[in-house]
């Protein structure tokens, strides 16, 4: 909507810059701006300020910048009108008059707010009478704890017909309203109305602003109809429009920058059990365009957690399919794929949150996945074959829209299909056919097909973790796991990399849980040692990882990865791993942006390539200096 010429401004006036920024960003004055550092990106020294004059910020490391509206955008994941919203509340500005048709229906809807914010206080006192002893006891068994309960406000819908129905005219809500609500049902035969959730665990269902706008049903009849029941589209409600506990996990998936996304509603009360309150769900549909774009306002890559099984490989497809043509620079999805006939409520439950989190330290890329599933689709032996897979590839990449990620997807594609079938080795991408591509000529293919995805997928290198390793990865992690010390003032550093292996994520991830679960007393230099840390992780089963690490040549020839070096000695050693580490893979990432560039200036008939060429070559012989660093290093 357009707001009232002053009226933004107004706001800014008597909201501070700082004081908004100040929720997230620790501030320290200087002379006429604040300085903090970045909210956007992993940093050791300052270069984020905050000018209240000017009434803006800047990120010198990111380039964002922007008014109070842009940062609670940004950092919040709200619309712009819910930006001014927010703020001009706190500013106690009432929000201007719309138009008389949006007016209209804002009326309307908030009418139909009160009709389902009341059935949800209906439902939440329905649940702790008798005539919920079921439900209650199944809660019960699904772990589900009163606490959990009340923060989700689960309720229960009573097995009568018309009890809501009744409770709700009593309280003068017009029959018609209740209908239109999606909380009855008016039959087309003009008999009497009837409560459309009955015998049902219900779950409310919110808006982005966290007001109850619809209700999910669990049925607790094994003969029912239908297992879960959602409420229909109503003018409240547009199932395709919405994920379940978006409002809730909106701030938590900002904090920890992701987002789960899993199949339901138990799911997701499951998975904030365990500690993961950044999960959201579809209500048990196909994941829309609309839900894709909502997921991305809380987090550039959002991941999937799905069944292993068929039926959960095809929603994997299905999600493939909808977010191609979405994709955008820094905005993609990645797939948790879960063991067959489980799912996130089922992994917490008997593995606990680190179970879990193992999983997701091996979610796959969105390219991973697709690349997968064609090869998976049908044999490639023959050159016939082999011609219908690049065909299928080709048209995968088509869908995308944005330009440098469909370039960017087309070389990598390319890369893949030269080295599979060809007598290169297959990349290491987490689904490597025993480690080469012998081509369509010497392949003895089994021949799989579409709808019929074999084991593979959970046998390879990305769901067991018996994946190869970056010596740099391994090094680094071997550093921390020696010497555990180095989280006193390096946790956060450490948890912000980027590591391809999955196995070494995971163990970097058990090392930062072991440090996070001392004691405060315990957290030391004397308490942080390497026999309390190897300890933890055989209780975690990382025996094998952890005796790799320990017989790498490193471990003995340099000083900084002994156990014996001297922690001081062994801190920089360990910066200057990490920080060569994080420098190359800054420059893989241009190196694709310049290849990408050079091929189009080649496709162009008046292009002038010669700078995107130096620019390559200037990127290449960089990344080349700095491998010849890293292996005397290393």
């Amino acid at each position: 909507m357009a707001f009232p010429s002053g009226f933004l401004d107004e706001i800014k006036n008597r909201v501070a810059t700082s004081d908004v920024v100040g929720r997230k960003v620790k501030l320290q004055r200087r002379g006429r701006e604040f300085v903090g550092l970045s909210p956007f990106k992993q940093e050791r020294t300052p270069s984020f300020t905050v000018n209240d004059d000017k009434q803006f910020y800047h990120c010198f490391s990111t380039g964002k910048h922007g008014s109070i509206f842009d940062f609670v955008m940004e950092t919040e994941g709200l619309s712009f009108p819910e930006a001014v919203e927010r703020l001009a509340s706190e500013a106690g500005l009432p929000m201007p008059e719309r138009d008389p048709r949006a007016a209209e229906r804002a009326q309307r809807q908030a009418g139909l707010v009160d009709v389902t914010e009341a059935a949800a206080k209906w439902f939440q006192a329905q649940l702790q009478t008798p005539v919920a002893d079921e439900a209650r006891a199944y809660l019960e068994r699904r772990g589900v704890t009163r606490e959990m309960i009340e923060d989700f406000g689960i309720g229960y819908a009573p097995r009568s017909r018309t009890a809501l129905l009744e409770h709700l005219t009593a309280r003068n809500i017009g029959v018609d309203k209740v209908i239109e609500s999606g909380m009855a049902i008016k039959p087309d035969d003009n008999k009497a109305p009837y409560d459309r959730f009955r015998d049902r665990i219900i779950f409310p269902i919110t808006d982005t602003r966290g007001r109850v706008i619809a209700f999910g049903g669990r049925a607790m009849q094994a003969d029912a109809p239908a297992k879960y029941l959602n409420s229909p589209d109503t003018p409240l409600f547009d199932k395709g429009r919405v994920l379940y506990n978006f409002a809730r996990a909106r701030q938590p998936a900002y904090d920890t920058g992701t987002l789960l996304v899993a199949e339901g509603y138990m799911d997701v009360v499951g998975l904030a059990h365990a500690g993961f309150n950044h999960a959201v769900a579809p209500m048990g549909t196909a994941l829309t365009e609309e839900q894709i774009q909502l997921a991305w306002r809380m987090a550039a890559e959002p991941i999937l957690c799905l069944d292993g099984d068929q039926a959960g490989l095809r929603a994997a497809y299905r999600a493939i399919d909808r977010a191609l043509p979405l994709l955008k620079p820094g905005y993609s999805l990645r797939f948790a794929i879960l063991p067959p006939g489980k799912d996130p409520d089922d992994v917490v439950r008997e593995g606990g949150a680190e179970a879990m989190q193992a999983i997701l330290g091996k979610a796959m890329s969105l390219l991973d996945l697709m690349w997968e599933r064609e090869i998976e689709a049908a044999p490639w032996d023959t050159p016939e074959r082999a011609a219908a897979l690049k065909k299928r590839l080709r048209e995968a990449v088509n869908q995308l829209r944005d330009g440098d990620v469909k370039a960017l997807y087309g070389q990598e594609i390319r890369k893949r299909l030269d080295k599979l079938l060809g007598n290169e080795p297959l990349p290491n991408s987490g689904f490597n056919r025993g480690g080469r591509g012998d081509g369509w000529q010497n392949r003895r293919a089994q021949p799989t097909y579409r709808g019929q995805p074999t084991s593979e997928v959970r046998r390879s290198a990305l769901a067991t973790g018996a994946d190869d390793w970056l010596p740099r990865e391994a090094l680094i992690v071997l550093i921390a796991f020696n010497h555990p010390a180095i989280l006193l003032t390096h946790r956060d550093m450490f948890e912000a990399m980027t590591l391809k292996s999955a196995a070494l994520n995971a163990m970097r991830f058990d090392i930062i849980d072991y440090f996070d679960g001392l004691e405060a007393h315990d957290v030391t230099t004397a308490g942080l040692d390497n026999a309390g840390l190897t300890r933890h992780l055989e209780g975690r089963g990382r025996q094998d990882v952890s005796a790799r690490l320990a017989n790498m040549p490193e471990a003995r020839r340099l000083s900084f990865a002994r156990l014996d070096g001297d922690l001081e000695e062994v801190l920089a050693g360990w910066l200057e791993v990490s920080q060569l580490h994080h420098k190359l893979l800054t420059l893989a990432v241009e190196q694709q942006q310049a290849e990408a560039e050079l091929e189009n200036e080649l496709t162009r008939e008046e292009g002038d390539s010669q700078d995107a060429l130096d620019r390559l070559l200037a990127i290449k012989n960089e990344i080349a200096a700095l491998e010849q660093q890293n292996s005397s290093a290393v």
